[in-house]
């Protein structure tokens, strides 16, 4: 029996899907990533829990932006972690370098995803030439989730939590993405406007400084631990308070002139409409999923996944690719 795993790096925390020799769920953990940083779990003591390191035939791993990457790489194939950068990424906790340095050390068969970003000719020429980068390497196996579960071929994939990263799919190839940086707000990243390009102009706050509060934790009057601040502005709002609700507000309304920004520019069809992440998974307290659905049901079928959707789609990935021979995953080529 042989076991594969996919892994998503996200901004909260580290979580892992192990898929069995039948592609059936065989264990989900999730770490959170200030606990990795501190030492109190590692990614060995947990997933050992489920199967033994020895019997991973492969695992598919996502790894901050990514952006010095265009293929799906063998980790011994990849330099400097696969990204140009640690700058511009917003609140940096470690629990990630944590587990990327455990996979290594154990000689665990891995394959790195790449970002999406202008040096990514996979990408529409629009989106290349006008953005430097597009979405984080989980991005991908969130698309490859959202195609394996739906079967759309052409798609818009919003995933709200932290971030908000939407991704625009054609002809069952990811063609674009709005990062988090330049278009809706999460919980805790969002675009920078002009009164932050003044604090930074003036040298009273670096951009990733901004980043990390231009989310609709400003609105809520959030400023608590990254692993604390979705939770808190949910509780406020639960609780009627005024300015959580209104941030959420704010929020669903930079999501869908997101979402249809990308319909507008789409050269295809658009087949359905993915929601997903923490947030566009959410029912209740806050039913941000049926208040955004409200709002883009005209423009295609509405489709709410679930949270864990990144590992799941790096494990469907890791599956394919080792067990069924798979060179190419939605128009990116496999390295071999």
């Amino acid at each position: 029996m042989g076991y594969y795993v996919g892994m998503d790096h996200s901004t909260t925390a580290v979580s892992f899907q192990i898929l069995d020799e039948d592609g059936c769920d065989a264990g989900f953990f999730k770490l959170a990533r200030d606990k990795l940083a501190c030492g109190d779990v590692t990614f060995y003591d947990e997933i050992t829990k489920f199967i033994d390191i020895d019997d991973i035939n492969l695992l598919c791993m996502t790894y901050s932006m990514g952006d010095d990457l265009t293929e799906i790489t063998p980790l011994g194939d990849v330099k400097e972690r696969g990204i140009k950068s640690i700058n511009g990424i917003g609140k940096r906790v470690g629990g990630g370098s944590k587990v990327y340095e455990d996979i290594e050390r154990l000689g665990i068969k891995t394959v790195m995803l790449p970002g999406l970003h202008r040096d990514c000719k996979w990408l529409d020429e629009r989106f290349r030439l006008s953005y430097s980068h597009c979405a984080s390497a989980e991005k991908v196996s969130l698309s490859y989730y959202a195609y394996k579960q739906t079967g759309f071929k052409n798609m818009i994939i919003a995933d709200i939590s932290s971030n908000t990263v939407s991704i625009l799919v054609e002809d069952g190839k990811i063609r674009g993405a709005i990062d988090a940086c330049l278009g809706a707000m999460g919980f805790i990243h969002g675009p920078i406007d002009l009164e932050m390009m003044r604090q930074i102009d003036a040298g009273l706050k670096t951009s990733n400084e901004c980043f990390s509060h231009a989310g609709v934790s400003k609105i809520a009057g959030v400023d608590s631990k990254v692993t604390k601040v979705k939770d808190e502005i949910i509780s406020k709002a639960a609780n009627g308070d005024k300015d959580a609700l209104v941030a959420i507000d704010c929020m669903v309304m930079s999501i869908v002139m997101e979402i249809y920004g990308l319909y507008g520019i789409s050269k295809k069809p658009v087949d359905g409409i993915i929601l997903t992440g923490s947030g566009g998974c959410m029912r209740k307290p806050i039913d941000i999923a049926g208040m955004i659905s409200d709002q883009i049901k005209d423009l295609a079928e509405v489709k709410i996944m679930t949270s864990k959707s990144c590992a799941i789609g790096s494990a469907y990935i890791a599956y394919d690719i080792a067990k069924n021979n798979y060179d190419n995953i939605m128009g990116i080529n496999v390295r071999k």
